[in-house]
């Protein structure tokens, strides 16, 4: 039987301290993963770290280069749209500050491949709260922000916000991505609201999130006040959308 195509797709800006690092523990693990490297033009030399490894790698590491930061939302939409142009199964998604731990890339495609799930999340939140090295500040923002989402969206899943998930084809291939709205972090709860409306399955595995331990966090202030008032708008623009249940 042929092998399942699986591709991790990693955003980076200015990521020189981790991205050399990570594709190497990536290309380690068991399963046969596939990387793509979406870098928003990184002036500190990101982009040339991964053309000198794809010398090592040059049929499983892959990068596509941006002309300047154009946000996650549409990063990892351009990334989608290459893992369906080169028939990829699944396709996961993950920072490359080592916030999420590579080894749990695993456990994220067994729950797609093993276990039913047509989206896996790598949840903080589906056991307890399991965060290291966040000022307990940022724990409460992330925490209450999911259950806000969940309030207003519905959706019984309690890392809306999670942005290390595994997803099978059909359901990038069911989401028209050309519709996504939301740009920044926000687009990690447009994604999973999307999918949950389509209904698919989704999956939560527990996983353990460590703060990086070098560069610089891309969080701000504006990308809580687009999740605030974002998902307000995609909840009421939701009510005149069709949304063909999956068979």
């Amino acid at each position: 039987m042929e092998t399942s195509k699986i591709l991790v797709i990693i955003p980076t800006y200015n990521e020189i301290e981790n991205i050399e690092k990570m594709v190497r523990k990536v290309f380690s693990l068991t399963s046969p993963f596939d990387l793509l490297i979406i870098d928003d033009n990184s002036p500190d030399g990101t982009a040339d770290i991964i053309k000198s490894l794809q010398q090592e790698y040059p049929k499983k590491l892959h990068l596509l280069e941006r002309e300047g930061k154009l946000g996650l939302g549409t990063a990892y939409i351009t990334g989608f749209k290459w893992a369906l142009e080169n028939k990829y199964d699944y396709i996961c998604e993950m920072d490359a500050d080592f916030s999420h731990n590579p080894d749990d890339l695993i456990k994220l495609y067994d729950a797609c491949e093993n276990q039913g799930a047509d989206l896996a999340i790598g949840s903080r939140y589906i056991s307890g709260v399991n965060v290291v090295n966040w000022p307990m500040g940022r724990i409460l923002m992330s925490y209450f922000a999911s259950i806000y989402v969940r309030m207003i969206t519905r959706m019984n899943v309690q890392d809306t916000t999670a942005g290390f998930k595994c997803y099978k084809r059909k359901v990038l291939e069911t989401i028209n991505l050309d519709k996504i709205k939301l740009k920044g972090y926000a687009f990690q709860i447009e994604m999973k609201f999307t999918t949950w409306k389509f209904g698919f399955k989704i999956v939560e595995v527990p996983i353990i999130f460590t703060e990086r331990q070098e560069g610089v966090s891309k969080m701000s202030g504006g990308i809580f006040n687009e999740a605030i008032w974002g998902v307000i708008k995609m909840k009421f623009r939701s009510f005149f959308k069709k949304y063909e249940i999956a068979k």
